[in-house]
């Protein structure tokens, strides 16, 4: 991602619906769990890093591009900069690895899988997140540096070839759907937008009301996935 995309991503985090209902999700998931020492590969700013750290994880924000690392390293956090098909871990020492809308930047995924796989305690936890259906590719993609969308077919291959259970895989930002796939038809750029306060507010509000609806087997803009480490 350009350096100019990760200090507008950073400037937006804190309010956005979109990163808001994501700290969320990732809260939610963490909900039940005995805190470790962890990674958030591809942090950026650290929105999700900070979640980590206030729940009471020992995180580590890890990022490639000097921008995202400098920018979640003014906000307090511990900043490794590192490719994520060449972790500068340890095999077996992390009880969690946090990987959101990371695996769609790297060309060879299934290495970025391997390494994941290597660092993580035999009892550890992966949570994947990843922009889904190719149908909605579009300029945005592109902006952001995408690589791939994938399927629920191409997301388990790729994770249950490199060693892991998928404990559950559930779509997100399902409601949206048809206001995603209407505007990407017409975009020339990324999505990462300031929005009016009234209309960040709707739309948090739709998103927020997704929690509570079973759609989480539907077509959907993204995949949140848990997976832990195959014996």
């Amino acid at each position: 991602m350009e350096g100019t995309e990760v200090r507008k991503l950073a400037a937006l985090e804190d309010t956005h619906w979109w990163y808001r209902e994501r700290r969320h999700l990732l809260a939610k998931a963490l909900d039940g769990m005995t805190p470790g020492d962890a990674l958030d590969i591809g942090a950026a700013g650290g929105g999700n890093t900070r979640v980590l750290r206030d729940l009471g994880w020992r995180p580590a924000a890890l990022e490639y591009g000097a921008d995202g690392a400098r920018v979640a390293r003014e906000r307090g956090l511990d900043v490794v900069r590192a490719d994520a098909t060449a972790l500068p871990v340890a095999d077996g020492s992390l009880d969690l690895v946090v990987a959101f809308d990371v695996l769609e930047h790297i060309e060879d995924d299934a290495a970025a899988v391997a390494e994941v796989r290597r660092v993580l305690r035999p009892t550890g936890t992966w949570l994947v997140a990843v922009p889904a259906d190719p149908r909605l590719w579009s300029a945005h993609d592109e902006a952001v540096d995408h690589v791939r969308r994938y399927t629920r077919e191409t997301l388990g291959a790729v994770l249950t070839d490199g060693g892991f259970t998928i404990d559950s895989m559930d779509s997100w930002n399902v409601l949206l759907r048809p206001v995603v796939a209407l505007r990407r038809r017409s975009s020339s750029g990324s999505d990462l937008d300031d929005l009016h306060p009234v209309v960040n507010a709707g739309l948090r509000a739709v998103i927020t009301a997704e929690r509570y609806l079973p759609v989480k087997q539907l077509p959907g803009v993204s995949l949140l996935v848990s997976a832990r480490p195959r014996p």
